[in-house]
């Protein structure tokens, strides 16, 4: 249970009467009710509030059931389905109008309103949501409860005391100056009255519907004693709260640590064991290059796709790169050593397609989505973020543009997204299919060699994304991954098997982190 959810229960102990223990020597809640119509009925001769057409009271009749008597026509109905819990004895049910009256707050120009107290304008502005600065003039003189009425402060109290003005998105609650406005503020909030809100895309809450609610009032001495000892709790649940979102903010921390170890621990084959009989990385660079033989014969590759560089690792210990005659120490670009059976590999030679999408013409039409960099999430793809083409522009793309099952997805422009990455799954799109803008660069393995989940846990690593922007063109403002620099990427590439082991271990740990 968090804070949030304690202080919520323990008000709501409150008001049903189990947080403090009964007195029977307590005056009960209907004499402070009669009180309060005595003061009430003298406001009302003195012209300082207005009578109530439909005043009413609530009783508990023989039959155990409650009902309501509108005093002007003796009209009585029973309210059992308002009443949504017991209460002890010697409380009572009522309205809130019953024990207390409330106006809403007065419109006030922005212009009127200053960020520091001065001589000038030295009354506290406040909102729904408490102090909004300082004014010159103020509307309400005491101390009240106010709530909050608009948007999503709906239901929102606080206490304000003194001189003030209470704006439109306030509600000052009076009370009569009988019941305490601290009891008023703890029983306010625990009815929870952001449920009584209208329904619509600005929430806002009606004096008129707020007066109608049901509350549970307790005898005086009860209130009061319910009073102190909230007084007591509540300070020290909010700086439980406060320590515990720290707590949770540290625990994220770890997680986030754990979750960066496990993938580095992966990438470097320390998380899952070699096992002989799955042969090694080089056996499938060389059922890759085989692959890339057959599709040029048919046509689907370009002959320059067979000059792959090949990576080894010298008599000297230093790992170097050939590429046609030639031959370099690439000993610098090696962050970590991976196991024997493994093999370092450019990202170009273990994919039959990495380009850039296209600039889109955007449509209205919801036919084609296009995914952006804003559909590229950690937490994975998300296509309700996607705009869509011009239906008749999909005939200008050429099939490898189609996003494919399981294509990588890297975003390549911009500082926030920067390196962001997700993996595009078809069963994700409801619509026929789907392309890439010019800011992600797509990323399609050949995928009966190698894992796309493999390489996106790889591309998500503190390796990569550590120098991701050390990788990237352009200024501070606008950086950018060439599709050069991605080709070039260095990967360190398992077996197959090794790879989809590797997958589901990491899928297995981070379950457990969540």
């Amino acid at each position: 249970m968090n804070g949030k959810q304690l202080k919520n229960s323990i008000l709501q102990w409150a008001i049903q009467g189990k947080l403090v223990p009964q007195d029977p020597n307590d005056e009960p809640a209907s004499v402070l009710l009669d009180k309060i119509r005595g003061e009430k009925e003298r406001l009302i001769k003195e012209k300082k509030i207005k009578r109530d057409k439909n005043a009413s009271i609530i009783y508990r009749a023989d039959d155990n059931s409650y009902y309501e008597k509108i005093l002007a026509t003796g009209e009585v109905k029973c309210i059992d389905e308002e009443v949504p819990f017991e209460i002890p004895v010697g409380w009572e049910w009522c309205r809130l109008k019953h024990i207390c009256s409330m106006q809403a707050g007065k419109n006030i120009s922005a212009n009127k309103i200053f960020s520091d107290k001065s001589d000038s304008h030295p009354y506290r502005c406040v909102g729904g949501n408490g102090l909004r600065g300082y004014t010159e003039n103020f509307n309400s003189h005491g101390h009240y409860s106010i709530i909050g009425r608009q948007g999503a402060l709906c239901g929102c109290v606080n206490i304000e005391k003194g001189k003030f003005y209470a704006t439109e998105h306030a509600v000052v609650v009076d009370t009569y100056e009988i019941l305490s406005p601290l009891f008023m503020y703890y029983f306010l909030t625990a009815l929870n009255l952001n449920k009584y809100a209208t329904a619509t895309a600005q929430p806002g809450l009606a004096v008129s519907n707020v007066l109608e609610v049901m509350c549970p009032l307790p005898p005086f001495n009860e209130g009061e004693r319910i009073i102190e000892k909230l007084s007591l709790l509540i300070p020290l649940i909010e700086n439980y709260n406060v320590i515990q979102e720290k707590q949770d903010i540290l625990n994220d921390s770890i997680k986030e640590q754990l979750k960066k170890s496990i993938l580095q621990e992966a990438i470097q084959g320390k998380l899952v064991p070699q096992l002989a009989e799955e042969g090694t990385a080089q056996e499938l660079l060389e059922q890759i290059k085989a692959e890339k033989q057959k599709l040029v014969k048919e046509g689907k590759l370009k002959k320059s796709a067979l000059a792959s560089s090949v990576i080894f690792r010298g008599d000297d210990n230093k790992y170097c790169e050939k590429i046609g005659e030639d031959t370099v120490c690439i000993d610098d670009e090696i962050p970590f050593d991976i196991p024997v059976n493994w093999a370092w590999v450019r990202l170009d030679d273990i994919c039959s397609f990495i380009h850039r999408g296209k600039s889109p013409k955007y449509s209205l039409i919801k036919k084609y989505p296009v995914v952006a960099q804003k559909c590229n999430q950690w937490s994975g793809f998300s296509i309700e973020k996607a705009k869509f083409i011009e239906p008749q522009s999909i005939s200008s793309y050429k099939e490898e543009y189609i996003l494919q099952d399981e294509d990588l997805m890297w975003n390549s422009t911009g500082l926030g997204t920067l390196g962001r990455m997700a993996i595009y799954y078809k069963r994700l799109n409801p619509y026929e299919l789907a392309v890439a803008d010019s800011h992600v660069t797509v990323i399609r393995p050949y995928k009966q060699y190698v894992v796309s989940e493999y390489l996106y846990y790889y591309f998500a690593s503190n390796t990569v994304q550590s120098v991701i922007e050390d990788k990237s063109d352009g200024s501070t403002k606008q950086k950018e991954l060439s599709t050069k620099t991605v080709k070039s990427y260095l990967v360190p590439l398992p077996p197959l098997q090794e790879q989809k082991r590797i997958v589901e271990k990491i899928d297995q740990l981070t379950q457990l982190l969540k």
